[in-house]
């Protein structure tokens, strides 16, 4: 009898031991994988839908430049990228940053872009040059150029976008500063001055900035993330600046001396940028000077003499 009791209480410890272990390890992943089941029958009923739609949707429904032009042109476009060299890509890519187009352009698509334009300057020429009195060599040399030019103007375009986005920048730079300084030095940290200049004020460095904090939240190291801002923005009194914040935040510095010394020395920069215009404008007045006003002047000065002494003669 007593070994009788003491299988059975032997079994029941067994059993709740096992039963444990199916409660804690092999229960929670089958329900992990019948939810995961259920997911992919999910998907795979709304893929079969959307593919359903697909089918009973006509070809003449389907535009031609979604149906023809899409696929031709993303198609040259991946072979041209193949052919191009990866540093090409790496520098368009970085100068569509500089520009503050890289949420809206793609690598791919300036080169698209450049294609396009290149191969409609080529095709203009051909049209003006074919049928004229040229000779080969001349329409040929007509049409090279003619190509050259047409894919380098969204280089030209990217160029001018860039350098006004870096005067602006420039010129955005001391009132942001300012302002951080005034909020740090009121109690605010580094964080939450720029979260409120961010939320503020708009313009390309605080697109610049609030940037950086989308970097910072996703998990960025903080040097990081400002190197990258300097790196985008190319303009060397940011570059100065971020490497303030990072030196000051290497060292222990107090962020609020550091923002007041960076606001100080740009704005002696700023004030010595405009001196610096202004002693150009003298030169750079000379040549409408020489052009416009001076025969204007001749002339109104000049023409009546001339015409008396053609009278005396």
């Amino acid at each position: 009898m007593l070994i009788f009791c003491f299988a059975v209480s032997l079994a029941a410890v067994v059993f709740l031991i096992l039963y444990g272990l199916i409660e804690k390890k092999i229960r929670p992943q089958s329900q992990i994988h019948q939810r995961i089941l259920r997911i992919q029958d999910d998907a795979d009923k709304k893929g079969e839908d959307y593919r359903q739609k697909d089918k009973e949707r006509k070809l003449s429904d389907i535009p031609f430049v979604e149906r023809v032009v899409q696929p031709l042109l993303h198609g040259l476009v991946q072979t041209v990228t193949k052919l191009a060299p990866k540093e090409m890509n790496q520098v368009i890519a970085a100068r569509i940053a500089m520009a503050g187009k890289a949420k809206e352009w793609s690598v791919n698509e300036f080169i698209l872009s450049c294609l396009l334009g290149a191969a409609a300057m080529w095709a203009m020429m051909f049209i003006l040059t074919w049928h004229a009195n040229y000779a080969l060599i001349q329409k040929i040399m007509f049409m090279v150029l003619g190509g050259l030019f047409g894919g380098s103007m969204p280089i030209l375009m990217m160029n001018i976008m860039i350098q006004k986005r870096q005067e602006a920048i420039q010129h955005q730079l001391p009132e942001v500063l300012d302002l951080l300084c005034v909020s740090v030095q009121a109690g605010l940290s580094f964080d939450a001055s720029m979260r409120k200049i961010i939320d503020r004020m708009k313009g390309p460095f605080v697109d610049e900035c609030r940037r950086m904090q989308e970097d910072i939240r996703m998990g960025m190291v903080r040097r990081t993330a400002m190197h990258n801002v300097s790196k985008r923005c190319k303009v060397q009194d940011v570059s100065l600046f971020m490497t303030s914040l990072i030196q000051a935040e290497r060292l222990g510095t107090s962020m609020g001396q550091t923002l007041k010394n960076q606001a100080d020395n740009i704005r002696e920069r700023r004030r010595q940028y405009v001196k610096a215009q202004a002693m150009k404008a003298p030169v750079k007045i000379i040549f409408p000077l020489v052009i416009f006003i001076f025969p204007a002047l001749f002339v109104v000065a000049l023409v009546p003499s001339l015409l008396s002494l053609l009278k005396n003669l």
